[in-house]
């Protein structure tokens, strides 16, 4: 996995690289130019001219670098300083000096530069620190090295794309969008979600000599981007005298009259999963229609009708014997109730739970019943059932879905994983990890429902609700993007990823 800082814990690195190693600013600032000036010129072609834009920052020190290395080369190339002379200072002063004596030519004002194919535009204009919307002089910068992209110049940001915050990936108005980024030392969060990771473009960690986070003491949680090697390593090679009890016996709580199609999708991702029994319990208006979708089920009736509540618990707790895990929530008909019965399942059900769906909407309002929770708990929200469960408007819990996730996690001791692009997964320690696959074309209905039923799995397998969330996060959206390779995204419904993950399963030799 690819860690990632916050822009306070770089300067806490920085710092400490510093004063224990001797790593001074310049000597950094040297070394991420460098790195930017090699990028930069894979992207160009042979005859293609640079224009490097710069602010007031250390992120403009790294410009002034990369412009002297550039030149260095026997290249073009043109300079602007879009923050004025006077709010220059330190190692940018000096780095901004050099570059005169080099014999490049710097602006002060906006120039008339026709960047087309083949050139490559440097974004310095801001670094890790940004937390507002940029205005003035630097909003119209952006909205040129935007002009120049739109007639085929490439786009080379310096850390992370001016406008993006780093530490949520929130983009602000203006925001460059880049073809690449390189970043110095870490990635940092903003790189990892969305729309972060799409503005950033093809992102290279450079290295410029910062030590491991570990060893400078640096505080906070950890959060990274989850690598296909970190999933493969745990997952279990089935051994040649395994059967059906061997992998365990899921419980699918969910379904109702018109929502039949929840609960088939749920229990084939726990079967397309691994495990060796599924049983789905649900009303006896929706059983047949859930049985018929797939052969290799089992059923349990729900005695009665109406949304589920506590009169449902004694069959739910009866019906969860021998079992190995449970998935309690798509499409199941909830009431008023329902957060009741959940209290009372949570609160005597020794093995691990996926909640989903309705199953988390009944959870709102009732988040206290974790605390009580006598077996490990997987949340599964959208960002809709993430508002409910945090009391937080949507749109707040997307502008910085880590810190979401892992604010649910921690508080009531559950792994949560927050669904949509670049899904994040928040363990009860605080750790973050935030799963790269996945497409626009999984934005259907049922998708969810097959993520659910993976976990749930997952866990029966007797892995724990960690790794769980990990590897199915990861799987899913892996499945999603070897079913859209062969049939494109328009129209990819959720019963592809059933295929789609025993395409994965046959490249990962499980």
């Amino acid at each position: 996995m690819k860690r990632a800082l916050t822009s306070q814990q770089m300067k806490e690195l920085e710092q400490y690289a510093g004063a224990q190693y001797g790593m001074s600013e310049a000597l950094l600032m040297e070394n991420a130019g460098a790195a930017l000036a090699d990028e930069a010129l894979r992207m160009a072609s042979p005859q293609g001219r640079f224009l490097v834009l710069c602010g007031r920052g250390n992120n403009a020190g790294d410009g002034l670098v990369t412009a002297r290395k550039l030149a260095g080369r026997g290249r073009v190339v043109h300079l602007e300083m879009v923050a004025g002379k006077e709010e220059l200072q330190g190692e940018v002063q000096r780095n901004l000096n050099a570059l005169r004596i080099a014999g490049v030519t710097v602006a002060v004002i906006p120039f008339d530069f026709p960047a087309g194919p083949g050139d490559v535009v440097i974004d310095a204009l801001f670094g890790t620190g940004l937390n507002r919307a940029p205005q003035g002089v630097y909003a119209e910068a952006i909205g040129r090295i935007s002009a120049w992209r739109a007639i085929g110049a490439k786009v080379l940001a310096a850390d992370l794309p001016s406008g993006l915050n780093a530490d949520t990936g929130r983009a602000f108005v203006p925001c460059v969008a880049a073809d690449a980024t390189v970043t110095f030392g870490y990635l940092k969060t903003g790189h990892l979600v969305e729309p972060g990771a799409q503005l950033s473009g093809q992102v290279t960690v450079a290295d410029i000599g910062l030590p491991v986070p570990e060893g400078a003491g640096i505080r906070g949680p950890l959060t990274a981007l989850l690598e296909e090697v970190d999933v493969r390593s745990r997952i279990r090679t089935r051994r040649p005298d395994s059967h059906k009890g061997t992998f365990g016996h899921v419980l699918v709580v969910a379904g109702s009259r018109g929502k039949t199609g929840a609960a088939a999708l749920s229990a084939q991702g726990a079967l397309r999963a691994g495990a060796g029994l599924v049983t789905v319990a649900t009303r006896p208006d929706a059983l047949f229609s859930v049985m018929s979708a797939t052969p290799e089920l089992m059923g349990q009736e729900l005695p009665g009708d109406g949304p589920l509540g506590p009169n449902d618990a004694m069959a739910i707790l009866q019906a969860a014997e021998g079992k190995q895990a449970v998935v309690l929530g798509p499409g199941i008909p909830r009431g008023e109730h329902t957060g009741h019965l959940l209290r009372t399942l949570l609160a005597e059900l020794a093995i691990p739970m996926v909640i989903d769906a309705d199953g988390l909407n009944a959870l709102a309002g009732n988040l206290d019943a974790l605390s009580s929770a006598q077996a490990p708990v997987l949340l599964t929200p959208h960002p809709g059932e993430m508002s409910r469960l945090a009391g937080r408007a949507t749109s707040e819990v997307q502008a910085d879905r880590v810190n979401a996730a892992r604010a649910l996690a921690q508080a009531h001791n559950a792994v949560v994983i927050l669904k949509g692009a670049r899904s994040v997964i928040a363990l009860e320690n605080g750790s973050c990890f935030v799963n790269p696959t996945g497409n626009p074309g999984m934005a259907t209905g049922g998708t969810g429902d097959v993520l659910a039923g993976i976990c749930g799995g997952l866990l029966s397998q007797g892995l724990s609700r960690e790794d769980a969330a990990m590897i199915g996060a990861y799987v899913h959206g892996l499945a999603g993007d070897r079913v859209s390779r062969r049939t494109g995204r328009m129209g990819l419904i959720a019963s592809d990823l059933l295929g789609g993950l025993q395409e994965v399963w046959v490249e990962w030799d499980r």
